[in-house]
């Protein structure tokens, strides 16, 4: 199994705008071998905080895609864990530096859009840490 870290911006895509490009990592989340996903409390924060954001809570307007249930979803896949140590290199974005200390601990993928992660690809890999912008799962690299 798997372990992946998701940034705020794609658990918002898997749960708020139910981007397309987000659904293999919706089925993989569904699945019976589903990748453990990893947070921290942290990174819960962060998800309450931005859906409180006007731009986000105009498309939480439809009950089944309030701030509540979009939570639940998150409490309900991810698995949290204690905040990790800093990471070897760090992100130009420091909102972003927990999700890569987290999967640098663990080895996991990362699942981001982020410029300022994606652009650190290749540095995280020395890490063990895979950094793409939808879910692929390890046998599929």
């Amino acid at each position: 199994m798997d372990a992946v870290v998701i940034d705020t911006n794609i658990a918002l895509d898997l749960f708020v705008f139910h981007d397309p490009a987000a659904e293999p990592l919706r089925e993989a989340l569904a699945g019976t071998d589903h990748p453990a996903w990893l947070a921290t409390a942290a990174m819960r924060e962060e998800l309450a905080r931005v859906l409180a954001y006007p731009q986000i809570a105009r498309r939480l307007a439809d009950p089944a895609r309030d701030a509540e249930a979009v939570l639940a979803a998150f409490d309900r896949h991810a698995r949290v864990v204690p905040d990790a140590p800093k990471a070897v290199f760090t992100c130009k974005d420091a909102d972003d530096q927990k999700f890569i200390d987290l999967a640098a601990a663990h080895g996991a993928t990362l699942v981001s859009k982020d410029a300022a992660v994606l652009c650190m690809a290749r540095r995280l890999a020395r890490l063990g840490v895979h950094v793409c912008r939808t879910w692929c799962p390890a046998g599929a690299r």
